[in-house]
């Protein structure tokens, strides 16, 4: 499966179903932090995707593969 587009929404529930917790908001950007210390941030623009470079910079940010993420799309 390719990495495509996806919504902000669902990019945090992903994220949240590997063990990242909301931690707090600053504006229109979620800050994500896993138990182990692990933190990624996630823009949320009213009507617009997160695009596959944000995406995998996320990933990357998250220490998971593409395979991991891509498991819980």
């Amino acid at each position: 499966m390719r990495l495509r587009p996806l919504p902000p929404e669902k990019v945090i529930k992903v994220l949240e179903k590997v063990g990242f917790q909301k931690e707090r908001q600053e504006g229109s950007h979620v800050i994500l932090k896993h138990p182990d210390s692990r933190v990624t941030i996630v823009p949320v623009h009213k009507g617009e995707d997160i695009g596959k470079g944000l995406l995998r910079k996320i990933i990357k940010d998250a220490r998971l593969s593409r395979e991991e993420f891509l498991k819980f799309v």
